[in-house]
């Protein structure tokens, strides 16, 4: 019998991306995505709520989203799910799920959030933009 390991998900990412090495040379990048879910509860009252994934990037798609994914950033995540184990320092075991990531798609507009080199930018360059520069 066939089975399924498929996760998608969108959301914002809630760090920077962290860029690591393997031993052996692997590019390793990690970033946290939160989701939000709203919903209005049989009172009438709205309510939130949200998901945190930790998301794991190999390869390319690594390096990619270390260089192009910020704190705040919408992102578009496919993956599988994976569990790890591992004991921790006081003796207890403990456990950790996340997603790794076989596609990731920038879902912002250039414009939307800054990218890091434009981040030093002073605020006031984009007030001298015209209207009829813009693309649309």
């Amino acid at each position: 019998m066939a089975s399924l390991n498929k996760v998608m998900v969108i959301g914002n990412l809630g760090t920077d991306p962290e860029m690591r090495f393997t031993p052996s040379g692997n590019q390793v990048t990690s970033f946290r995505l939160a989701t939000t879910r709203t919903y209005t509860t049989s009172e009438g009252e709205r309510k939130q709520e949200t998901e945190w994934f930790t998301v794991v990037t190999w390869g390319k798609l690594a390096e990619t989203c270390n260089q192009f994914l910020t704190k705040g950033r919408r992102a578009y995540v496919e993956g599988r799910l994976r569990t790890r184990s591992w004991e921790g320092q006081d003796g207890q075991k403990r456990f950790t799920s996340e997603i790794v990531a076989n596609r990731v798609i920038f879902l912002d507009r250039p414009g939307a959030a800054p990218l890091p080199e434009e981040a030093e930018e002073p605020v006031e360059a984009a007030e001298e933009i015209q209207p009829e520069e813009l693309p649309f």
